[in-house]
């Protein structure tokens, strides 16, 4: 969420912003509802200032006219109470008033706050500007010793390449058949050597990001409630991703389904699964004063996430690139609310993937999104795309060429999350006090898997069918230096 004052005092950036991102606000209307509601709450306020004042100044007249009526007698007496009851109504007239008020702010609330939930941070000054993916910036490449990305993967090894899905089918590694079987389209079931493989990338990952470079293991749910998916930008864009448990109908047959959320008479909330850990780790602090000193907060998490991939019908839908359940280590970091530090903790994210992709000897490639690119939540953004020599356009031979896929995207999101969840520290001041202050985020994918299966097996791959095992993985593997037919 953004800060609604600086809206309020920057317009233009908000506006500029949302266009550079392609995202369509009516930022006019909320200035105007803002309007409106700041006005109505000044007037309430007003009021009920007015009110008390007024309570307070004609206790004591009141209190003289009433004892005066009850000596008094005839017309003196009717007298007397026509002015009481004059002196009656006007904080009475005051209360009709806000109550007349307080409906024209209730009904402004919910039309306000969905635009701003809908209003996207700005990009940073030195992001691209661009309309979509194809407008992203490469700005590094990798690859290991004696490998020469400018020629093609048979040029390098000296045979051609099999697709990742045919590494499976010749390897047992893998059964899509049957995954589609009990799950549906973009389902698999990782077999044999596939399934230990998987393991061993995710237990790789996870020490990797504990022992080597600090961060703290957490085990997060992933079933969340809705305020945890609107609170770290998911909803309300992506909505239509993600895979909805509507737990508060369940033991109620006259649930309306159009409708979610606790009601009386059902139970609980409705649940949504996560489409990765971020999600969880962020809402761990939810609601929560921080002191400064535990700043910054390194978490890493490994868990299951779920994504409908809707919005990607008809591409990459075979073998394990575009899959809807999968496994995924993933980094967070909450740091104090200064823009070096967010920037500076992102190169360092960004250098921890490098890292594990350089000692798992995987070419890869950083591209800086452009502002097309970026989602509503994300004043920056850098992918890191595995080489993958099965995937890409079909040479004279009618076999692919080899290209990158997407494994990894690292995110600096500054206060954009932390202000939806609501999650500030205790800033210290001059004079030895404090003060209460936004949180800064970012996030980076650390590794997921099976979709990393992709590059590591299409890479290590073996001119008689058989793959070798990077170095690195092996002790994950019982020493085990190849998989073989």
């Amino acid at each position: 969420m953004i800060d609604l004052r600086q809206l309020r005092e920057t317009p233009a950036r908000f506006k500029n912003g949302a266009k550079a991102k392609n995202i369509h606000v009516d930022i006019d209307r909320l200035l105007t509802l803002d309007e409106q509601r700041r006005a109505l709450m000044t007037k309430i306020e007003t009021l009920r200032a007015e009110q008390k004042k007024i309570e307070k100044d004609l206790g004591p007249q009141i209190g003289k006219l009433s004892g005066a009526i009850k000596k008094a007698s005839g017309d003196e007496a009717a007298a007397l109470q026509k002015e009481l009851d004059a002196i009656k109504a006007k904080p009475a007239a005051l209360k009709d008033q806000i109550a007349q008020a307080e409906p024209a702010l209730a009904a402004i609330e919910p039309e306000l706050n969905t635009l701003l939930l809908q209003v996207p941070l700005p990009p940073d000054s030195d992001v691209p500007v661009g309309k979509d993916s194809s407008s992203n910036v490469e700005i590094k490449r990798w690859s290991p010793i004696g490998y020469d990305l400018a020629k093609t993967f048979e040029q390098n090894k000296g045979f051609k390449p099999k697709t990742h899905q045919e590494i499976v089918r010749d390897l047992k590694l893998a059964d899509f058949e049957r995954g589609v079987k009990l799950a549906g389209t973009r389902s698999y079931v990782l077999t044999g050597w596939g399934m230990r493989l998987h393991l061993a990338l995710l237990r790789y990952a996870t020490d990797f990001m504990t022992d080597k470079n600090g961060f703290t293991p957490v085990s997060v749910p992933v079933l969340v409630r809705e305020e945890a998916m609107i609170g770290t930008g998911f909803f309300p864009a992506g909505r239509e991703q993600a895979y909805h448990i509507p737990e508060s109908q369940r033991g109620n047959p006259d649930a309306d389904p159009a409708k979610e959320g606790q009601k009386e008479g059902q139970s609980g909330y409705d649940l949504f699964l996560t489409g990765t850990g971020e999600v969880g780790l962020m809402g761990l602090h939810q609601g929560e004063i921080l002191d400064e000193s535990v700043l910054p907060l390194k978490y890493v998490t490994v868990s299951t996430c779920f994504r409908r991939e809707a919005g990607a019908a008809g591409k990459d839908t075979a073998g394990l690139y575009r899959i809807h359940q999968f496994d995924k280590v993933e980094q967070v970091v909450i740091c104090k609310a200064d823009e070096a530090e967010s920037r500076a903790w992102h190169k360092k994210m960004i250098g921890f993937v490098e890292d594990l992709l350089q000692g798992l000897e995987i070419p890869y490639r950083l591209l800086q999104c452009c502002t097309g690119d970026l989602g509503p939540k994300n004043a920056d953004m850098v992918d890191i795309e595995s080489f993958m020599p099965g995937r890409g356009e079909a040479g004279p031979d009618g076999r692919p060429l080899g290209d990158f896929g997407e494994t990894h995207s690292a995110s600096r999101l500054y206060d954009f999350q932390c202000r939806r969840l609501n999650m500030r520290y205790r800033k210290a001041v001059e004079g030895g006090k404090t003060e209460t202050v936004v949180c800064h985020s970012l996030n980076n994918t650390v590794l997921a898997s099976p979709r990393f299966l992709i590059p590591l097996l299409e890479n290590h791959q073996n001119a008689d069918g058989s793959v070798t095992i990077p170095k690195a993985l092996r002790p994950y593997l019982g020493g085990v230096e190849r998989i073989t037919q």
